[in-house]
């Protein structure tokens, strides 16, 4: 059975960073940036600025701030290239932390709607402690496994929550669960893969602008904006990067389903490209200060930085083990003047690129090393091959899902990385690997992961999580970008060296 890709081309489709609703743990402004008037408001105002939503809409943003700090504000938003400027706002004799996102025409400000006191140092220097200790200790490890492990350790003990864990993203975004740590009453789903269509594409996009999501309470009622539609663009305003930006009904119901009542989801980063997540469950009701989340973002910050340099020494190793491999078989081939020879050596390809067998076809005759197809089956695989016209690296590790009847041989070459010598004359080096028959468990049966109604309209997430196996068949160990790219350095050096001595 071949892995499905469960991504949802329906659930990564809707607008979710256009809901127009925000949760109610924090108060949400739209300034007009030229004239520092207020435009548009959540209609819980009153939770800050003790007045309603009509009263605050319309006003200019300077009646409700003190004066010396309306001017710093106008200070950091003149000079600061950030696009997200933390701030304290004294508001009715009372300080609350706010975030200002800069737009074009517009500020969007969050508000944190708990008030904070001030000249908290003590606390702060406590807090500091404890993250530069986690920080220290998810330095010194020496793999990424390590790194998820301690990681989700120190922010399960700083944070509170009840679970954490860390999964990462598969080419397909399925997501599995590479360490946990939780209360022992709590479901386990270490090692467990969740299909991609949990994180759709939509809302993987929105963690590329936003680091964290969080969700103090389920059970919450959004809050809608006042007026409906922003007057500076004429429609309703993008939140993709407000913190306080409401959640779909359907990830509502995931949460239930899973009993959770409070969640928290951090980015992790590997260069530009969503890595995966750390997910943070609560079984109650969960509130969470703007500092928590910003200590989650600086922790998120620098897993995603050791697990980019330990993979990033992982592929400078393998890539200098193979440019190694590759040296001495070139070496090999001008020493002896015999290249199909040396390229069938147990020191040759079959070492080089991890393979278990290899064919080199030459004028309808095949020359093999290790575990083959029989001769009819590699003459059918060369018709094949002869109408892809192939004049670069072909590789696959699902071979007998592109050719039917490369099925009939899947035991051994389930991968196959085809380098084109001629393919006009049909000659080619043919690798092959075996298949690697692998065992996914499922959090919950993927084939339910969207669960529609009669009127194929409203839908909702599975209702189960327990583990559900899948066998995976026909699929070998996938090709590293390093091999292919020694591979096609590998296919211009034999066509310079079958041209060279043409001559």
């Amino acid at each position: 059975m071949k892995p499905t890709n469960y991504d949802s081309d329906f659930c990564g489709s809707l607008p979710i960073h256009l809901t127009n609703l925000i949760q109610p743990y924090g108060v949400l402004l739209i300034v007009n940036k030229v004239t520092a008037e207020i435009i548009q408001a959540s209609e819980n105002t009153d939770a800050v600025f003790g007045k309603p939503v009509q009263e605050v809409v319309s006003s200019a943003l300077s009646d409700h701030l003190q004066e010396k700090t309306f001017k710093h504000l106008q200070e950091k938003l003149n000079n600061e290239f950030n696009d997200h400027i933390p701030s304290v706002w004294e508001i009715n004799k009372k300080h609350f932390l706010v975030l200002i996102h800069r737009k074009e025409k517009y500020l969007v400000v969050e508000i944190d709607a708990e008030p904070v006191t001030l000249g908290k140092q003590e606390s702060f220097v406590e807090v500091y402690q404890e993250v530069k200790v986690a920080m220290s200790s998810i330095e010194a490890t020496k793999t990424i496994e390590e790194t998820c492990m301690l990681a989700t350790k120190e922010l399960k003990r700083i944070s509170g929550f009840d679970k954490v864990m860390i999964y990462s993203f598969d080419s397909e975004w399925n997501g599995t669960v590479l360490a946990e740590e939780k209360e022992s009453d709590m479901e386990a789903y270490m090692g467990f893969t969740f299909p991609a269509s949990d994180i759709p594409k939509q809302a993987r996009q929105l963690y590329l602008k936003n680091p964290y999501r969080f969700i103090p309470d389920r059970d919450y009622k959004p809050v809608k904006l006042y007026p409906v539609i922003n007057p500076a663009t004429g429609s309703f305003i993008d939140l993709s990067d407000c913190n306080l930006r409401s959640v779909a009904a359907v990830h509502v119901e995931y949460l239930k389903n899973m009993g959770v009542t409070a969640s928290m989801s951090t980015r992790i980063m590997h260069q530009d490209t969503l890595w995966g997540l750390i997910a943070c469950h609560h079984k109650t009701a969960k509130y969470m200060s703007f500092e928590m989340c910003s200590i989650f973002e600086m922790i998120s910050s620098m897993i995603s930085v050791k697990i980019t340099s330990l993979q990033n020494q992982s592929s400078l190793a393998l890539e200098n083990n193979i440019k190694t491999g590759y040296a001495q078989l070139i070496e090999s081939v001008f020493k002896s003047n015999e290249l199909d020879k040396n390229l069938l050596s147990q020191q040759g390809v079959l070492q080089l690129f991890d393979a278990s067998g290899a064919v080199v076809t030459r004028n309808g005759r095949f020359y093999t090393e290790g575990e083959t197809p029989r001769q009819d089956q590699l003459e059918e695989l060369l018709l094949w091959l002869h109408t892809k016209e192939l004049k670069k690296v072909f590789a696959t590790e699902i071979l007998g899902y592109e050719y039917e009847y490369g099925r009939d041989y899947a035991d051994v070459g389930s991968g196959m990385l085809v380098i084109p010598i001629n393919y006009l004359k049909d000659q080619y080096l043919i690798l092959f690997r075996k298949e690697k028959v692998r065992i996914i468990n499922w959090g919950g049966n993927p084939e339910e992961r969207i669960q529609f109604e009669k009127d194929e309209k409203n839908y909702h997430p599975r209702n189960s999580f327990k583990q559900w196996q899948q066998k995976v068949q026909g699929v070998s160990q996938s090709w590293k970008k390093e091999e292919l790219d020694i591979a096609e350095t590998l296919r211009s050096f034999i066509y310079e060296y079958e041209t060279s001595s043409a001559y």
